[in-house]
């Protein structure tokens, strides 16, 4: 016997204190199986070998007494300390109150909630496989224990950031819009919307709320009216801007809630818009007659496959056809775009003999130059849409200057065709009446004049201009009454470092009004006697309208920042030179043109409650939407 060499320890209920000297020799066979030879003993003082006969254990007594006359053999065995093999050690299961094992079903939870998996993920024999082969220890828990526990804690947590975030927003704006998910249930999602200390524009998910009831105005009002106290979203003198659809109910709820002002998103009215020139009969027409050639090459494989190999013969880009969506007019454009794109691929493909094509037509070089005017007239609003729903950047500063733009660009002349002219015609008359309540107009024009991109009020005449600095200097003017005195110039900045990077010049660092703080004084006998009758008051007031007045000035006098610029980046760098601005411009510029943040949700919330997970709780649907949008994963 070869000193190290396996041995197996005899059973626990061999009493004889022999054997705590003695071990059964092991082997491995040629298939690697192990083996115990229980015929034989092993010292483990000497490693001789000792036969053994099931019981009996003389030989080995024998074995001591001669060789090893220095060990006891009176008494009983000794019990040993278990020393685990690192392969049982592996083989033992994760106790669930481990911190490995918390990790592993919270990250569970994480990865149903951010990929909108159903809870019966966890019970896929797939994907307990994959955990078996990643943490063989690890015990999957129930489904019912990560939709009972397990994403109801993930949503807690969550939620207490949330919280945390929204308490230092200076103010906060709403998005809002009802959806139906693929069970036809009604839910209305809210999502808030605020720009941070750090000047970045933040947006949270705050709820997602089932309409059991008809979709009134003064049910969705109590909904938002909900929304606004559980998230204890007010603040003293600011307003709460909320942007909608145009539907008549949720514009009346804004203001039923005592929320406001209502803003029409921008998208959405330019999609209304859109689908007017759309429904042109010539361009209807076009639409149709492409839509079913792009339908049969989706239907037939033949005709893809010819498609394909046309687009190679041809150098053309591999791009498949598009096929429009009835509620989006942004891919009715995109369809008439690709089409133009491939159609001397469309053309070859349809030419081939093996194609059965009929009541396929191509377009008539008529139709072709309609495709055209519908691509030319339609681009701009396509690329309004993409600028306007951005989530990183203001964009309430731009619905009047866009308005503007928009309707120049629709001015008909006399070389535009008859059908440019009618789609022209179609948006502009839909377009013109919307954002034309006075209120509301000089809301967004003082949004417009706190964009450092816009502020130059361009879309406006001189008059019109004055008018709206002279709001601003009220507005600052109203705030700081309200807050006893205004900010300074260099109150409330940054620390050295990030002061430095505010003063972008030598210039603008002169510019700023030094404010000296000095310790307050005594009050002279005079002041105690007639102080609260003879006072300053008259003059300090003078003093600070004309203060803030020449913040505004100067901050109107500097050069507009590029169209391309970011606005919140200049206000964080000029922030301590125009802080009563600032104070506005983080309030304003929070609001979104656009109620596609909360539509983006729509489609997330559509596969959450999907058909096959219709039995979902309303609390989990909340909680899902809530995990998906506001989850930070790192």
């Amino acid at each position: 016997m070869a000193s190290g060499e396996e041995l197996e320890d005899p059973p626990s209920s061999f009493k004889s204190v022999v054997w705590d000297n003695f071990g059964f020799p092991v082997s491995y066979n040629s298939d690697g199986e192990r083996v115990v030879d229980k015929t034989k003993t092993v010292c483990r003082r000497c490693s001789a070998t000792v036969n053994y006969v099931s019981g009996n254990t003389s030989n080995m007594l024998s074995h001591i007494r001669r060789h090893h006359p220095d060990i006891p053999i009176t008494g009983t065995r000794r019990k040993k300390s278990v020393q685990l093999r690192l392969p049982t050690v592996l083989q033992q299961p994760l106790d669930t109150n481990t911190c490995r094992a918390k990790t592993i079903t919270e990250a569970i939870g994480i990865y149903i909630a951010s990929a909108m998996r159903p809870y019966s993920t966890i019970d896929e024999a797939g994907f307990r496989y994959l955990l078996r082969v990643l943490e063989p220890r690890y015990t999957p828990p129930a489904s019912t224990h990560v939709r009972q526990s397990v994403v109801p804690a993930l949503y807690n947590k969550t939620r207490v950031i949330v919280e945390q975030e929204l308490k230092t927003a200076h103010s906060i704006a709403l998005t809002t819009d009802s959806w139906t998910s693929r069970a036809t249930e009604s839910f209305l999602t809210v999502t808030a919307h605020f720009i941070s200390s750090e000047w970045d524009m933040r947006s949270v998910v705050l709820q997602t709320r089932p309409l059991h009831e008809q979709h009134t105005s003064t049910h969705l009002a109590e909904k938002l009216k909900e929304v606004v106290s559980e998230w204890k979203l007010e603040r003293p003198g600011m307003p709460i801007a909320v942007t909608t659809d145009n539907a008549r109910n949720i514009v009346n709820a804004v203001g039923e809630a005592g929320l406001g002002p209502q803003i029409g998103c921008f998208a959405h009215t330019l999609n209304l818009a859109a689908k007017k020139a759309l429904e042109i009969k010539q361009v209807s027409h076009v639409l149709a007659k492409m839509r079913s050639t792009v339908a049969f090459f989706h239907r037939s494989t033949t005709a893809a496959y010819l498609l394909e190999n046309k687009q190679e013969m041809l150098g053309m880009p591999n791009h498949c056809l598009i096929n429009d969506v009835a509620t989006r007019w942004n891919s009715s454009f995109e369809m008439v775009e690709r089409y133009l794109e491939q159609q001397a691929a469309v053309y070859s493909a349809l030419a081939e003999k093996n194609v059965k094509s009929k009541g396929i037509g191509n377009l008539s070089d008529l139709e072709l130059s309609h495709a055209e005017a519908i691509v030319d007239v339609m681009r701009p609003l396509k690329t309004i849409t993409a600028v306007m729903s951005t989530e990183s950047t203001p964009s309430i500063s731009m619905i009047l200057p866009l308005q503007t733009t928009l309707l120049k660009s629709t001015e008909t002349n006399t070389a535009d065709s008859l059908i440019v002219k009618e789609m022209k015609n179609a948006i502009r008359d839909n377009f013109q009446g919307r954002y034309n309540d006075p209120d509301l107009q000089d809301f967004l024009n003082k949004c417009t004049a706190l964009d450092p991109r816009f502020k130059t009020l361009n879309h406006l005449d001189p008059a019109c201009q004055q008018k709206v600095h002279e709001d601003l200097v009220r507005e600052v003017l109203g705030r700081a009454e309200k807050n006893d005195t205004p900010q300074s110039a260099e109150e409330d900045s940054p620390p050295s470092t990030s002061h430095a990077a505010v003063s972008t010049s030598q210039a603008e660092a002169e510019d700023t009004e030094e404010s000296s703080s000095q310790p307050p004084m005594k009050r002279s006998a005079m002041a105690e006697l007639f102080g609260s009758l003879f006072t300053t008051e008259q003059g300090n007031q003078t003093n600070l309208k004309q203060q803030l007045r020449e913040e505004v000035s100067g901050y109107l006098a500097k050069e507009c920042t590029s169209v391309d610029s970011d606005p919140l980046l200049w206000w964080k760098r000029h922030e301590s030179i125009y802080p009563n601005l600032a104070i506005l411009a983080k309030s304003y510029l929070a609001i979104p043109a656009t109620s596609v943040p909360s539509e983006r949700v729509f489609s997330t919330a559509g596969d959450i409650v999907t058909a096959t997970r219709s039995t979902l709780s309303t609390d989990s649907v909340d909680r899902l939407v809530f995990l998906k949008k506001n989850l930070k994963i790192e």
